[in-house]
């Protein structure tokens, strides 16, 4: 099987009557529905999924095995996965969350500044989690043009050009 991408999360119940809250990851919310049936991490359970609605934050649905509203509370917090071949190529300066995990993030003097850890939105932009290194500590790097104008995911690696303050000064190891 191809590699897994996280395209949502159960967010819980919605109702009584089996259906659940959906946090969709795709550029379209609705899109995660093309890319059924989606399967947990480890693969063990497979989904169908139809969307019935909208919520404040997200999406509900009718999901295949989940008729009660026991059922769609046990499922709460598990990630939903597409097989990456189902998902359509990215464009040019587009990426999947998962190609940018692990690639090593230098700045723009070629010093290696850390690896990516993971990849963050709460709301208002992305941020590149930085593992930095030989240490223990992470920064959040901001992932914009400005700060990230580098991205080749075939060399696995980040230019990147921090704003001021994102990783701390050497003397502080």
């Amino acid at each position: 099987m191809s590699e897994l991408i996280c395209v949502g999360s159960i967010a819980g119940a919605f109702g009584v009557k089996g259906e659940v809250r959906v946090k969709s990851y795709t550029a379209d919310p609705l899109a995660i529905a093309d890319y059924a049936p989606l399967l947990t991490q480890d693969s063990t359970q497979t989904f169908d999924i139809v969307i019935t609605g909208q919520t404040k934050n997200g999406l509900t649905a009718r999901m295949s095995g989940v008729v009660s509203k026991e059922d769609a509370d046990a499922l709460k917090g598990t990630q939903l996965f597409a097989p990456r071949d189902r998902l359509p190529e990215t464009e040019e300066d587009e990426y999947y969350y998962a190609d940018l995990i692990n690639l090593s993030v230098y700045d723009t003097g070629g010093t290696l500044l850390g690896t990516v850890k993971s990849v963050q939105n709460h709301g208002a932009s992305d941020l590149l989690e930085i593992k930095i290194a030989d240490r223990s500590l992470t920064a959040l790097l901001p992932f914009t043009k400005a700060a990230v104008p580098t991205v080749d995911i075939a060399s696995g690696r980040i230019i990147a050009d921090p704003p001021s303050g994102v990783f701390p000064d050497d003397d502080t190891k």
